[in-house]
């Protein structure tokens, strides 16, 4: 099943039933117990997640800039965005197919359990002054291979918790829960790291305590379907899946060429530190305008979701994320810098919005987990290889040649990619 283009305005076959009205559809999903503590959940741990990520670049920054000048640090900084990439690329295939074999609810508790015990590591570590870069970017790899499991189990689990009907309603609420912790978390991350280094790393300790308990009180059961066939055979019907449907493949093969070269959101600590000069509350802030753009269109299309030309939309809202990159890499105003970071986020929400509601209309429950770790592959690569490729620019043209080499990059992109997915461009209606 797939998206069809106009003129038609064709509908999935899942939607072609009358939708609840949204007052009715909101009480509706409100009153799914499961789904609210697993909306909880996402809600809490994404916030852990970001306040360790603000502690981690700022703490390996920080460490390198005592023996490095600023565009060797700026590449240091980096590397945790590869370091990260490189289990989700070597366990996303077996990730995905053990989401669509086992008990989904477990496998996020066991990744819950192994997030815990690396926060808790990295508290301890920085409380007692040992840390060091290789230390660090050791916790990133650890913590990469349990976001690889992570992510197939939590996405193919949503599904699982509401009606069909519900679904786009709760795609966009679970981005928003997403979303709004992105703007909170960086902004708590620089007030703790202004306190202590090992502060964010104690609170993610126990944020993803609370977001293991809210998913261990989930009832409905998170067994799949388990379809037959091997291992090997279940992992190459994913693939074959997304690589046959063009919309699909166009939609996150665009999301990860645009993201990647344009991720200058990786240099923040240096843009914080030695471009903008505001420091740690400034890098907090920074972190945070990017979900401040995306949460408010999040709330926006939880309200209104698309319904026309949504091909067209997602190509304008990414070339809207490169001019975005542009104009942050050339500012050297702090409040332009963070209107630019907003502007850029709101535009990937669009993207990524468009993204999840057809890969998860479109795609049967016993292929959900297979499906969305080629999705979270993609995704996990255009963030991390994105951090990695703007370090490696800012090398060479420093933290603002980066930017702006990358801005321009993902406007290139998007003309390609408008040229070379027709059907995509054409792409009507989502829900």
């Amino acid at each position: 099943m797939a998206l069809q283009p106009g003129p038609r305005r064709a509908k999935l076959p899942s939607q072609m039933s009358e939708s609840p009205d949204d007052d009715s559809s909101m009480r509706a999903l409100l009153g799914q117990r499961d789904f609210v503590l697993f909306w909880f959940s996402r809600w809490t741990a994404v916030l852990g997640v970001q306040i360790q990520s603000v502690a981690l670049g700022w703490h390996v920054y920080d460490l390198a800039r005592r023996t490095m000048p600023v565009n060797e640090a700026a590449f240091m900084v980096s590397m945790i965005g590869l370091v990260s990439f490189v289990p989700v690329l070597l366990l996303a295939l077996p990730a995905g197919e053990t989401a669509d074999r086992h008990n989904r609810r477990g496998i996020l508790l066991f990744c819950y359990a192994a997030e815990i015990a690396i926060a808790g590591t990295l508290a301890v570590i920085a409380f007692l002054n040992r840390e060091t870069i290789p230390i660090l970017l050791g916790a990133a790899v650890l913590f990469g291979a349990a976001r690889a499991f992570f992510a197939p189990a939590n996405t193919a689990l949503g599904p699982m918790l509401v009606p069909r009907a519900l679904l786009p309603r709760a795609i966009a609420w679970n981005s928003l829960a997403w979303q709004t912790a992105s703007v909170i978390g960086p902004a708590i991350g620089g007030v703790l790291i202004a306190v202590s280094l090992s502060a964010p790393y104690a609170a993610s300790f126990v944020l993803y305590a609370i977001a293991g308990l809210c998913i261990l009180l989930v009832r409905k059961n998170a067994q799949p379907e388990v379809q037959p066939g091997s291992r090997w055979t279940l992992m190459k019907q994913g693939l074959s899946y997304v690589w046959n449907n063009k919309i699909v493949f166009g939609a996150i093969s665009l999301d990860l060429a645009a993201v990647i070269l344009g991720g200058a959101t990786a240099l923040l600590p240096v843009f914080a530190r030695d471009v903008l000069h505001v420091e740690a509350w400034g890098f907090g802030i920074l972190r945070a305008a990017p979900a401040v753009g995306a949460a408010s269109v999040a709330i926006y299309l939880a309200a209104n979701p698309i319904r026309a030309r949504a091909g067209l939309i997602m190509f304008a809202s990414v070339a809207l994320f490169g001019a975005g990159t542009i104009v942050f890499g050339l500012s050297n105003i702090f409040w332009l810098s963070v209107v630019a970071l907003a502007v850029l986020g709101g535009a990937d929400m669009v993207s990524v919005y468009v993204r999840q509601t057809l890969i998860q209309l479109a795609t049967p429950d016993n292929m959900r987990g297979r499906v969305a770790t080629v999705s979270s592959l993609f995704i996990g690569a255009s963030n991390e290889l994105g951090e990695f490729e703007s370090g490696v620019v800012a090398r060479f043209l420093g933290p603002v040649g980066a930017a702006v080499f990358g801005g321009i990059g993902a406007l290139a992109v998007t003309g390609l990619w408008a040229w070379m997915f027709p059907t995509l461009r054409k792409a009507d209606r989502l829900v």
